[in-house]
């Protein structure tokens, strides 16, 4: 039978299947079910045993791709492969290829949850935008465009630092796939982020870091939340590193507190020196009781950083000062210490910076404690002078290195 679309869509079904072959194609053909469905296979032999391979069904694939099947198979067995063999091997492969949830699932319980403080952050952006629309699909079958389309609609909801924040999670989750061999290669490899970011500079006032501090209590606003808060400003510290605080990190007699390597996002062990004012936030938290400085509901696990800036968020209007995040916190508290006077290198030490590219830092092994603790007992005392006034006694000009 010489084959065409129309002559093919003519088959009508039987009581029984039947099968046709092409002429000029020997081995060549379609099986037709007495359901009507028609699928094309190959007849052939190999290493003298006679040998069946099917390319799909039709109209699915047509009759001008089941030809170049034809023709890939006839390859293989002329290179002495089985194409069969072949087949069948892919099949098995596809059948047990893992899904995108399955993926995440792996990836959130072997590389997020242990490594990550933020891993909540990931699960949320994999919910919100990754799983919807990947979810069920085989996570080899993401294409680049796959990638460039996701990131594309989340732009088009004017959301261009989430569609940066989600390439950057989709790199992490599809690079853990091909270390764990569920992969062989990664779709989002050389994408670069969407969206151009820019820097946030901005730094509360005096009046507006006076606002803040005594507005706090005229907000709805949690004790826990506006203590940590205030802590956050006196300490120059991450908001995920006193989100994730237990007690046994708190030296309340030497007025210190060590966040482990294990919780410091340059992974080194790092010693805060805790101002009179910061102690004193610290010990009623304490006093307000649980594992954690900031603990959650349940108390076995501390309060998401979400609380904290939807909290913020909500008590702006009340604050009357411009828009700020937690985050501006540190950066304020940064930026006020070098205007007091304190070099930058020993307010590099407080935030716990790491001196990339600084050939000096390789062999300096000071741990700059003294320093630290001067800098942030000035920097307390500059806070009582700027929410209660007065003059700002002892704030020593440490010197410049």
């Amino acid at each position: 039978m010489r084959f065409t679309d129309s002559a093919i869509k003519k088959l009508k079904p039987k009581e029984s299947r039947f099968e046709v072959f092409e002429d000029g194609r020997p081995g060549f053909g379609l099986r037709v079910t007495p359901k009507g469905k028609k699928s094309w296979f190959w007849l052939y032999r190999h290493n003298g045993r006679p040998r069946r391979v099917t390319f799909g069904s039709y109209p699915e694939v047509d009759l001008y791709t089941a030809h170049l099947k034809h023709a890939e198979a006839q390859q293989l067995l002329s290179q002495g492969l089985d194409p069969g063999d072949l087949e069948t091997a892919r099949k098995q492969q596809e059948r047990h290829a893992i899904t995108v949830n399955t993926l995440a699932k792996e990836y959130l319980i072997r590389h997020a949850k242990p490594n990550k403080r933020s891993w909540e952050a990931d699960e949320r952006m994999l919910n919100k935008d990754v799983l919807p629309a990947w979810g069920r699909i085989k996570a080899k079958g993401i294409t680049r465009r796959d990638v460039v389309l996701l990131l594309d609609g989340i732009q088009d909801r004017s959301a261009p630092v989430a569609a940066n924040r989600t390439l950057s999670l989709i790199k992490r989750l599809f690079n853990f796939g091909v270390e764990r061999a569920m992969l062989d290669v990664s779709p989002a490899a050389g994408i670069r982020p969407p969206a151009k970011e820019t820097p946030r500079d901005r730094v509360l006032s005096e009046d507006e870091i006076k606002a803040f501090w005594t507005g706090l209590e005229k907000t709805h606003m949690a004790e826990r939340i506006q203590l940590a808060l205030k802590f956050q400003l006196l300490t120059a510290q991450r908001k995920g590193e006193i989100l994730s605080a237990i007690w046994d990190q708190f030296d309340f007699n030497q007025a210190v507190w060590t966040i482990p390597g294990s919780i410091a996002k340059n992974g080194r062990t790092h010693t805060v020196h805790l101002s009179p004012q910061a102690l004193e936030i610290a010990q009623r938290l304490h006093f307000l009781g649980g594992d954690y400085l900031l603990p959650g509901k349940k108390g076995d696990r501390p309060m998401t950083g979400r609380n904290i800036d939807k909290e913020l968020r909500l008590a702006l209007p009340t604050l009357g000062t411009n828009h700020f995040t937690s985050h501006d916190l540190r950066r304020t508290a940064a930026s006020h210490m070098t205007g007091i006077g304190i070099p930058r290198l020993v307010v590099s030490k407080i935030l716990n910076h790491t001196d990339r590219g600084d050939i000096t830092a390789i062999y300096d092994r000071h741990d700059y404690n003294a320093e630290k603790r001067q800098a942030l007992e000035a920097w307390g005392r500059k806070v009582d002078q700027i929410v209660y006034g007065g003059e700002c006694a002892e704030v020593v000009v440490l010197k410049k290195y």
